[in-house]
């Protein structure tokens, strides 16, 4: 099927009740898992690595559960890019302090792991706060799902979105405007401006930005998890209180305490977390591949 008319099709399928689109994504993610041989493998791999004290079984199991998930983000995207701001207010639930960017006399730096509501967070800033927020994007290959994606991500206003590949001074300009900083701390990126620190006891190449830029901008760091909850029940985001005691003058330290939230945030809900990323991808000198 060609962009445009997968385009198409996800435009008309966000017209749908949500609980018809969640039965559709998840019979998509159960397509997934057969067919996308790779990503299965990959998301297997991150399971045992992750999770040593589930048998194969489960991990399977587990494995399943998470591509149903990851089919209704993929599937449910169409309502982020496209349905009015009026539905998405009544299908997405915030919780916790959603308005502390707002009041904060200190630029606020979100921090979102990669659960598969994650972009469901970005739009819960844009809709329930009024501070500008600011994030960084994976520029697409395909221009035409880049131009839709850049839209529908700006579509409701508020809100500046960077290249990943663009120089960083453009960004750290909206934040000394008090713009909050939309960032995503848990991928692989490589070993540049990174160091390999404890995921679930695996040494992964985790970026000490997050640590580094809080302490030169002086920036308050607020935890956002995003879930999808079942059936036609829309989406929980929560505004989590903000690390006070984060950034410290340690940012291997910080990486690290990050690093064991999101490991605590995961085993709360963890069919949800983007296992098809190789999170183990870059290795510490020497050592052979974890996939």
């Amino acid at each position: 099927m060609g962009t445009r008319a997968l385009l198409a099709v996800l435009w008309l399928l966000h017209f749908l009740p949500l609980g018809v689109q969640a039965a559709l994504g998840r019979g998509l993610g159960a397509l997934l898992y057969r067919l996308a041989g790779a990503r299965r493998r990959i998301a297997l791999r991150n399971l045992e690595l992750c999770l040593p004290e589930l048998d194969a079984a489960a991990r399977e199991r587990l494995a399943r559960e998470h591509f149903g998930w990851l089919g209704r983000s993929l599937l449910e995207r169409g309502l982020l890019w496209w349905a009015p701001r009026e539905r998405l207010q009544r299908l997405i639930h915030v919780e916790g302090e959603v308005h502390l960017a707002e009041r904060s006399e200190r630029p606020v730096m979100w921090l979102v792991p990669h659960f598969m509501a994650l972009d469901v967070a970005g739009v819960a800033v844009l809709l329930f706060q009024s501070r500008r927020g600011a994030s960084i994007y994976q520029q697409q290959s395909n221009p035409v799902m880049d131009a839709v994606m850049r839209a529908g991500r700006l579509r409701l206003g508020n809100a500046v979105i960077f290249p990943r590949s663009d120089s960083a001074k453009p960004l750290i300009r909206e934040i000394r405007q008090g713009t909050g900083f939309f960032n995503l701390p848990d991928m692989d990126f490589g070993a540049r401006d990174a160091a390999f620190v404890p995921f679930f006891g695996v040494p992964a190449a985790t970026l000490l930005a997050p640590s580094r830029m809080a302490r030169a901008l002086d920036m308050v760091v607020q935890p956002v998890i995003a879930e999808i909850l079942p059936g036609g029940a829309g989406y929980r985001v929560n505004f989590m209180p903000p690390w006070h005691d984060f950034p410290s003058e340690d940012a291997l330290a910080d990486t690290a305490r990050l690093n064991r939230f999101i490991e605590d945030q995961i085993r709360l809900h963890p069919a949800q977390y983007l296992w098809v990323h190789k999170r183990f991808k870059t290795r510490p000198a020497g050592e052979p591949s974890l996939y």
